[in-house]
């Protein structure tokens, strides 16, 4: 490599090798050798491998979280936010998210930034039913609900046919925006 590597760049390749081959793979020297560099360059950015989970983890809320989010926000489309962030989030490859929560069953600060990223979402899609005129409370249950459907989604190993998916995603829609 020619180029001197950043930390984001350090990051983003563990993500990928977090997706691909779960957190027991986040170590400086394998990570090094798939980037063609020295661990030198690992330490140059992160203290130790502790600081690199932490910022990994950071990073992760960012790519899962707020991008999502930001992108949703940015849509111009005539569906309401919320079948737009459906759409997006159950025609996605998850492996990622599968691998965090495993890495979350065994280490406190992976579960620390699961249980962030739930909230965050949570509240999001909370914030998109009430605004289609749901009210608070039942906004928040429809939330949950949907939140326990995309984590279903996300650690299921057998994908549905495409038009059963995408009928399952425009019923999700239905239920999330009927008004009582």
């Amino acid at each position: 490599m020619t180029e001197q590597l950043s930390a984001k760049d350090w990051l983003d390749q563990g993500l990928k090798v977090l997706a691909a081959k779960g957190f027991t793979a986040l170590k400086a020297e394998p990570l090094a050798k798939a980037m063609g560099v020295s661990r030198g360059s690992f330490y140059w950015h992160f203290a130790d491998i502790g600081a690199f989970h932490a910022e990994l983890l950071a990073r992760w809320r960012e790519v899962a979280a707020e991008q999502v989010i930001t992108g949703v926000e940015a849509a111009a489309t005539d569906e309401p936010p919320l079948a737009v962030l459906l759409r997006r989030t159950f025609s996605g490859r998850l492996a990622l998210e599968k691998a965090v929560r495993s890495w979350a069953a065994t280490d406190a600060g992976a579960r620390n930034a699961v249980q962030a990223i739930d909230r965050r979402r949570l509240d999001y899609v909370a914030s998109l039913i009430a605004a289609e005129g749901v009210a608070p409370g039942i906004a928040q249950a429809r939330a949950q609900i949907l939140y326990w459907a995309f984590l279903g989604f996300a650690l299921s190993d057998r994908p549905l046919p495409r038009p059963q998916h995408e009928a399952v995603i425009d019923e999700l829609i239905r239920i999330a925006l009927h008004k009582p």
